[in-house]
């Protein structure tokens, strides 16, 4: 058993939390408000009114916050957990941040001497409900060692991926497939609506042949069925596209997928629709082109 800190409990937090505590780990929580403490601690957890009551006597202090900003004032600002947490800690950030943002905090733990990996998830709700999420990893070889026994409970599969911040680097190229792959059904989509043929018909022959694809065959029943019920917020893509155009344009490299991609994502926030799935992109996508993907 791993004395534990969990620190944010949103739409990934809380269902990794859950599976942490079904592995016999320990775990005390904190979270900026109160709603999904009560959920954890029914469910075994320990609440703490204070990030450093959190993290006090904790081995392993994790947190899954939703942008660069909830992750610098929890962590960076004076009286945060860089300032509060133990040397003796190892510290796992799993949320989607820059990485000059996961840089920053990796700075902050290093001149006090404490263990930390930038570790990523992919996967959203279901998986982290789950405990199927799939895990990329910055940092020290034996700290991730260190740290398996906590991202078994949590994962499908777990990947270092080089040392620190790579595991920051590699989540932006991964969110950069996804958000392609969100463009490229709403596109065929919508070209098959405009074209006349079936779309329940078009998803039967996406399940089979050699460009197939998880997202497709989650994503295309539900846009067929008008549901856009969030397990990744359109917001949180919004950031996520943004990160990625800043990444590459740091390095000089090109992404034309992500631009397109973004155009709508911008577009369906503007209609409103933040709140709703990712996936809701592909409803600007089918307004542009005159289409209800909606079967009726």
């Amino acid at each position: 058993m791993t004395q534990i800190a969990f620190l944010g409990l949103g739409t990934m937090g809380l269902g990794m939390v859950k599976n942490l505590l079904a592995a016999d780990h320990s775990v005390t929580v904190w979270n900026r408000s109160d709603a999904p403490v009560a959920e954890a601690v029914a469910a075994g957890a320990t609440s703490a009114p204070s990030v450093a009551a959190a993290v006090d006597g904790a081995e392993v202090v994790m947190y899954c916050f939703s942008n660069d900003e909830a992750v610098r004032s929890v962590v960076l600002e004076a009286g945060g957990l860089a300032s509060v947490v133990d040397s003796s800690s190892i510290v796992i950030d799993l949320s989607t941040i820059s990485p000059e943002a996961s840089a920053a905090e990796r700075e902050a733990y290093e001149a006090k001497g404490v263990r930390f990996l930038d570790a990523p998830v992919f996967g959203s709700r279901g998986e982290a409900n789950s405990g199927g999420l799939w895990i990329v990893v910055g940092g020290d070889s034996e700290v991730f060692d260190l740290a398996k026994k906590v991202f078994e409970p949590i994962s499908e599969t777990v990947h270092l991926m080089g040392p620190g911040g790579s595991g920051v680097r590699m989540k932006l190229v991964g969110n950069l497939v996804v958000a392609s792959q969100l463009l490229a059904l709403g596109e065929s989509l919508s070209l098959a609506a405009k074209a006349g043929l079936d779309l329940k018909k078009v998803l039967q022959v996406l399940e089979v042949t050699d460009f197939r694809s998880p997202i497709f065959d989650g994503v295309g029943p539900a846009v067929l069925a008008d549901d856009y019920s969030p397990s990744f917020a359109l917001k949180l893509m919004q950031k996520d596209v943004g990160l990625i155009q800043d990444f590459a344009s740091g390095l000089g490299a090109a992404v034309p997928t992500v631009t397109a991609a973004s155009h709508y994502v911008n577009a369906a926030m503007d209609a409103g629709w933040g709140e709703e799935n990712a996936s809701a992109l592909i409803k600007a996508l089918a307004d542009e082109s005159g289409v209800s993907l909606a079967s009726s």
